[in-house]
Order: C-alpha cells, then sequence, then structure tokens
C-alpha cells in the first residue's frame, strides 16, 4: 500500500508518523527530506525552509527527483505538505508529475485548529518558519483540501481528513491506522 499524509506545518503529521513508525512494517519517507538531500548535493540549501525560497523551476525539478526516488519504493507512508506557501504563492506539493509516479492508494489529510498550530510552530526550535496569522493558516487548510480532493480525482485514492487535536494524538494514531487496512 501507498500512502500520502499530509498536512500544514505544525498540525501534527510527523508526530502522528512516529508513533504510527512502531505499528507498521511500512517504510516511512519525509519526502522533503529527500528533497533536502537532493537540493545539498547540489549546492542549493543548507536546511529545509531554503528550499521553498528557491526559484519554481528549481523546486519543481528537485519535485521530480525526489518523486522518482520515491516512486521506486514500495509499502511506504508518504510525510509531505499538499501546498507549500512560497513568496509566489501556493505550489503545489503533489503536481501530476509527481502523483504519476508515487501513485497513492490513500491520502490523508492532517489538520488541527489554527490556535494550536500557531503554538505548536512556536514550541518547535528546530525549523525557521515565517509567521502566520490564524488567518493565514485558515486559507493554507483550505487550500490543502482543495489541493487533496484534486489529487483524489486524478488518482481515484480516496481521502481521509484526520484532526490531529492537542492531546488527542493517541486517537488520531488510531484513526490513520483503520483507514490504513
Amino acid at each position: 500500500m501507498r500512502v500520502i499524509i499530509a498536512g500544514v506545518p505544525g498540525a501534527g503529521k510527523t508526530s502522528i508518523m512516529n508513533e504510527v513508525a512502531k505499528k507498521t512494517n511500512h517504510q516511512i519517507v519525509n519526502y522533503g527530506t529527500v528533497m533536502l538531500e537532493i537540493a545539498k548535493e547540489k549546492g542549493l540549501v543548507e536546511h529545509r525552509d531554503e528550499i521553498r525560497k528557491l526559484p519554481i523551476v528549481m523546486q519543481k525539478e528537485l519535485q521530480r527527483e525526489a518523486a522518482r526516488k520515491i516512486g521506486e519504493m514500495k509499502d511506504i507512508i508518504v510525510d509531505t505538505h499538499l501546498t507549500i506557501k512560497t513568496p509566489s504563492g501556493y505550489f503545489p506539493g503533489l503536481p501530476i508529475w509527481v502523483l504519476n509516479e508515487i501513485k497513492p492508494d490513500l491520502i490523508v489529510v492532517v489538520e488541527a485548529n489554527p490556535h494550536e498550530i500557531i503554538r505548536r510552530r512556536k514550541a518547535d526550535t528546530t525549523r525557521q518558519r515565517d509567521f502566520e496569522t490564524q488567518d493565514d493558516i485558515r486559507e493554507h487548510l483550505d487550500a490543502n483540501r482543495y489541493a487533496a480532493f484534486t489529487c483524489s480525482v486524478l488518482t481515484g485514492a480516496p481521502v481521509m481528513i484526520l484532526t490531529n487535536r492537542d492531546g488527542m494524538l493517541e486517537q488520531s494514531v488510531e484513526r490513520f491506522m483503520e483507514a490504513f487496512k
């Protein structure tokens, strides 16, 4: 099975994946990490948050290369983003060329309340994120939903909306695992 799990930064998808990793034999692949490795090899960036500020043409090429690598893997859960907020606007995290390589069987959209996302982002000192208001985050959540259903239409993969509320991580993991069966 090939699953894509996506959400805005701070929604909790990586926290969910850390728990899911303990319960499945599927390989968990972070799309951004694959892109980062390729970008570092090319000398384009030093850290992940610089990727979204590269020219769009470079981002697309990194996406294509990462999609080819990931597409060769079997039984995977891909931790990624449906949309990436760039200086040029929302950039699709799963354009058709990525979907054609990965061929997902299920798309999971992880969401949380915007105020929870802001709090989580502030607590995460490992990243260099731009500040966003609750309205900005709501807009990004909406963009992700639109993108998820577009991906569903293109691939035939069902979409699960998974709300990851504070203090409810185990319930989110259980719901993911039920859909994963």
